[in-house]
């Protein structure tokens, strides 16, 4: 019996001896093939996720920290494809905007090509974009406005770029032809190549790109929301960030509307949990009211506090009503900044404070 315990031993020695030598071998088979594959497509093109891959996303700030926390990550991230679709005068552009705005104030550079002939810098310059410092093109088809994207994307020199609109990207072919004929698929597909060729340019180059995109209806829908965006499907999935931006009310002054709230949701979101929705004030002579916002969400997660129609900061009166207080705001910079940090901390470490949208997940997706 003895002699059987001894031949069992010997043999699962013998086994653990040769699974570790298998084991050697395979190590070092790896090791010579990751050299290989860095020798061959550069240092950093294959590695460990433990050792150095796990990068934190960038954000940049959209002006409406109501959106930044709803995002998850404080913004829109860098790197990354983002597409922004809502009715005709929803606030698209005025978002992008802004995001342009923001970007400008921390040092980066922005591109806006605008395929539909339509920039007004005297409004851009109102929501805070530098325009002496902006880069603009207005390509003749959706071909060229993609090389020039392509092109901005692989000189590593610019943060931001914004495509207004997806629907203005018409093919060269579609151009040079009749009036009346018909160019079936031809923006799908070269928003389908585009696609493929940026997404892995621009995670290497850390520029975030922002496709503004318009609403358009199925025919034929009879159950379901017959909403879907131009541009075929590879938008959708190629974009790590889908924001769907609606006007719900207008604001006035008197008889004077003087700008809009809206509600924009988080339809998709690679980065952090999505369906989340903000609401927040758009106004015509500013762009995103940063004061109003912080005061909707101060009030909302106890930052600040409600004792009538006064608004109040540790005790003290920040303002009678709404308008007044976003006013005093306006005014004293410093308050707003501390009021805005102390609710970013509170949010960003607990993201679940933030409502998510119940119902249908994303309204203009088939996926």
């Amino acid at each position: 019996m003895s002699d059987k315990k001894k031949a069992t031993k010997a043999s699962e020695t013998a086994s653990a001896a040769k699974a570790a030598k298998t084991a050697t071998e395979k190590t070092k088979n790896l090791d010579l093939a990751l050299l290989q594959i860095e020798k061959q497509f550069g240092k950093g093109s294959i590695m460990k996720f433990g050792a150095g891959y796990r990068e934190k996303v960038e954000p940049i700030s959209t002006g409406a920290l109501a959106l930044d926390v709803a995002t998850g990550i404080g913004g829109v991230p860098r790197g990354r494809v983002i597409e922004i679709f809502g009715p005709e005068s929803s606030g698209k552009t005025t978002l992008t905007l802004s995001v342009v705005s923001n970007l400008q104030k921390s040092g980066g550079v922005a591109a806006f090509i605008d395929a539909e002939h339509a920039f007004d810098p005297s409004y851009a310059e109102k929501i805070g974009v530098k325009l002496d410092d902006l880069l603009i093109s207005q390509p003749d088809s959706g071909e060229q406005a993609l090389q020039i994207c392509e092109m901005l994307v692989k000189s590593n020199a610019v943060d931001l770029i914004v495509i207004d609109s997806v629907a203005a990207l018409v093919p060269k072919a579609e151009i040079d032809g009749e009036m009346g004929e018909s160019k079936m698929g031809l923006q799908a597909r070269l928003m389908s190549q585009a696609m493929r060729k940026l997404t892995g340019i621009m995670s290497r180059s850390k520029t975030c790109v922002i496709f503004i995109n318009q609403l358009r209806e199925k025919i034929g829908v009879m159950f379901g929301n017959p909403e879907t965006t131009t541009g075929g499907k590879a938008l959708k999935f190629y974009s790590s960030m889908r924001l769907d931006i609606r006007r719900i009310a207008s604001l006035k002054k008197g008889e004077n509307v003087v700008g809009n709230r809206v509600r924009v949701k988080v339809v998709k979101n690679k980065l952090a949990a999505p369906f989340k929705q903000a609401e927040f004030d758009l106004m015509f002579d500013e762009g995103i009211s940063r004061s109003s916002s912080v005061i909707d969400m101060g009030i909302d997660h106890q930052i600040l506090d409600k004792s009538g129609s006064w608004i109040l900061y540790k005790e003290e009166k920040v303002g009678q009503g709404r308008d007044n207080a976003r006013q005093y705001l306006k005014e004293n910079p410093q308050l707003l900044d501390e009021i805005e940090s102390l609710i970013r901390e509170k949010l960003m470490a607990n993201p679940d404070a933030v409502p998510v949208q119940i119902g249908e997940a994303d309204s203009s997706s088939d996926e």
